[in-house]
């Protein structure tokens, strides 16, 4: 009896290492595949396209993203977050996500308004005519609203932990991608063609995600006023600070669009090209941590501990991912091609920027998970002071003025989330 009893832990921690391997493997390995697919696409997009063309497509991938922040405004946290709740009933979880698509459509409109002008000044400003800035915006369209509904369509499998086909439909769509982007661009090496190729594969992946999450919710019901007001609480703490990250997120790409030369716009790009290897820990990170951590129970011990061991995992990958890029900056660059081969101290800059912002990121994520949302009266005045003494500081009309601004925001948005997330869980019960 003894011995049983004494075998019991051991056992239900071998299940829990055999669980989360099977699950890191499933989702490693899928997005190693999804990771080298993707970078494939993005080098043929920079050997191929002119130095001008490639600086705008820049422009008009970075607005995209910013378009879709705005669209969500932190509604799909909201919707992971009361998911969390209730994820076991698929009635309940069901009306959690048919309403979260129906405020997204309504945040969309308000989106485009923002964000089109914009882009559209941006694209002129660099040397784009009106008939290519107009064709460039609009095929940035069919990503952007089928972007809106696919990570909502996420929440279900990715709160049940069905990580296996969220995985096959990724490399699934990023398979079409390059599939379309090695059919168009070689004939058609224009901005607007790459960001219409990048987008299309998305609608594929929506109508395969609606499968997915009808096995474990019952998407098709009218959104249900109480949780849009629930969800709408959550978005009305976060939105400021959603708007703010928007631009801030993307404060290297705005202040040399602006400050600096097309050249240094294209150059700021493909180096953005080379960080798509820390998305493979942002995926890992969003599928398998962040709703785990979600549907923690509300004790204060079993959270901090959690969280602190996310974090020195998180500093000791990253450690790791510099280092490699500071021994062999010239054999990286080689892969972006001789255009891009003097920029030996600016790689590195820009993957320490890069590594420092994934763990502000995932503090950010974790809190915001718990229903948790810091005030965006002290978050955004704070980051905008930051931002503005390193600005005056540095030469930001220069590429390497630029990386170190990055470096310097993300390291005290680093530090002000993790204070922010131990103030939160010291606070539960």
């Amino acid at each position: 009896m003894k011995t049983a009893i004494q075998n019991t832990p051991l056992n239900a921690k071998q299940a829990k290492l055999l669980e989360w391997g099977k699950l890191i493997t499933i989702t490693g390995s899928a997005q190693l595949v999804i990771q080298v697919i993707g970078f494939l696409s993005a080098i043929i997009v920079i050997r191929l396209l002119p130095t001008k063309e490639y600086a705008l497509y820049t422009l008009a991938n970075t607005m995209l993203g910013t378009m879709i922040l705005l669209a969500d405004g932190g509604i799909s946290t909201g919707v992971m977050s009361q998911g969390g709740k209730i994820w076991t009933d698929p009635e309940k979880l069901g009306q959690v996500i048919a309403t979260g698509l129906d405020l997204r459509r309504k945040f969309a409109v308000g989106s485009l308004l923002v964000a089109v002008p914009i882009l559209l000044y941006l694209l002129i400003h660099h040397g784009a005519s009106k008939l290519t800035a107009i064709l460039i915006t609009l095929s940035l369209i069919p990503a952007f609203f089928m972007s809106l509904s696919g990570t909502l369509l996420e929440v279900a499998p990715k709160l049940k932990q069905d990580i296996a086909p969220l995985q096959k439909i990724q490399v699934g769509t990023n398979v079409l991608r390059l599939a379309l982007i090695g059919l168009t661009i070689f004939t058609f090496p224009w901005a607007y063609i790459a960001v219409l190729a990048s987008g299309l594969p998305q609608i594929w992946a929506n109508l395969q995600l609606r499968k997915t999450s009808a096995k474990y919710a019952q998407i098709h019901q009218k959104p249900d006023p109480a949780i849009r007001i629930e969800i709408l609480a959550f978005v009305k703490r976060i939105l400021p600070g959603a708007i703010y990250y928007c631009a801030s997120g993307q404060i290297t790409i705005w202040l040399i669009s602006v400050f600096g030369s097309t050249t240094s716009v294209a150059q700021v790009g493909a180096l953005g090209r080379l960080v798509m290897v820390l998305s493979l820990f942002n995926v890992l990170f969003s599928t398998l941590i962040s709703p785990r951590f979600a549907r923690l129970a509300a004790d204060r011990k079993v959270l901090l501990k959690r969280y602190l061991e996310i974090q020195v995992v998180l500093f000791m990958l990253m450690a790791l991912i510099v280092g490699v890029v500071w021994l062999f900056p010239a054999q990286i660059l080689w892969i972006l091609g001789p255009s891009y081969a003097n920029l030996k101290s600016e790689v590195v800059l820009n993957i320490a920027g890069s590594c420092i912002a994934l763990i502000a990121g995932s503090s950010f994520s974790l809190y915001t998970h718990r229903g948790w949302a810091i005030k965006p009266i002290i978050l955004i005045p704070l980051s905008i002071a930051a931002i503005a003494i390193c600005a005056a500081l540095l030469d930001i009309s220069t590429l390497h003025g630029i990386l170190l601004l990055n470096i310097y925001v993300a390291a005290f948005e680093m530090v002000m989330h993790m204070i922010y997330s131990i103030v939160m869980i010291n606070r539960v019960k």
